[in-house]
């Protein structure tokens, strides 16, 4: 996707957010994050978006430390002015990517062909995710498209699996194909010695290397069902089905879908 498609879809999501914020009310519970009401989750997405549009203004060269998840959740707005707070900083966050020099250089954590373009991205999944868990406040399962869907399930696989502090475990290794069966997209995956190798396979191509399993699914469904990865401390599998016969080394938990960091 290019950079103008994230911010679009930047722009879609967080208005859906909001809407669905709106209609579940802001002392709902939010399933995917039990700790949750409503309200958090504007005030942690709020925060995120205002966050990620100062590395697009300061252009720091190290990402930006923040306070604590505690201290951000007693951010924010009073209450009665929380969306209204909540859509200015979206608005905001918007603008600022769409305005920027395509060129600019600042921090970043993950690899992109820039760090606009992974500002881009990163925020339009971040803020799809977290509409997910509005709509369950209020037991809407969303929908995405699924191109947009499939791009998600690629940053969390090539981007967020690269990490360091989401290494898999040294004891067991292992491979494992994932596929999204919509649109072709596809994934392998393997961990050797404590390392995460990912890499993108052709459309309609047969696996390259070992793979104790393939999960093929809807990126669309995939999307909605890792969104239960949660700021308030649940964890996610990325491929529950496969945890009786996938190695252990590819059983991880804990992605964290739905956080900046």
């Amino acid at each position: 996707m290019e950079i103008t498609e994230h911010i679009d879809a930047l722009r879609r999501q967080g208005d859906l957010l909001a809407a669905a914020a709106e209609r579940a009310g802001l002392d709902a519970s939010v399933p995917p994050c039990p700790a949750w009401q409503v309200k958090d989750l504007l005030r942690h997405t709020g925060y995120i978006h205002r966050w990620a549009a100062r590395h697009i203004t300061e252009c720091p060269d190290t990402v930006l430390d923040g306070p604590s998840e505690e201290d951000i959740l007693r951010g924010g707005a009073a209450d009665p002015d929380l969306l209204v707070w909540f859509r200015a900083g979206h608005a905001a966050l918007v603008k600022t990517l769409s305005t920027a020099d395509p060129g600019l250089v600042c921090a970043t954590f993950m690899d992109a062909p820039s760090p606009l373009a992974f500002w881009a991205r990163r925020q339009a999944h971040e803020t799809a995710i977290h509409r997910a868990d509005a709509d369950g406040a209020s037991g809407v399962r969303p929908q995405y498209d699924p191109d947009f869907a499939a791009d998600g399930i690629d940053e969390l696989i090539t981007g967020f699996g690269q990490r360091r502090k989401y290494r898999p475990s040294a004891d067991h290794d292992g491979g494992m194909q994932v596929r999204a069966t919509d649109t072709g997209h596809a994934w392998h995956l393997a961990a050797q010695d404590g390392r995460l190798q990912a890499r993108r396979e052709p459309p309609g191509s047969d696996p390259v290397g070992p793979a104790a399993c393939t999960v093929g699914r809807s990126p669309v469904s995939t999307t909605s069902w890792t969104s239960k990865a949660s700021v308030a401390g649940s964890t996610t599998r990325l491929v529950p089905a496969a945890t009786a016969t996938a190695p252990h080394a590819l059983n991880w938990t804990g992605w964290p879908v739905s956080r900046a960091l």
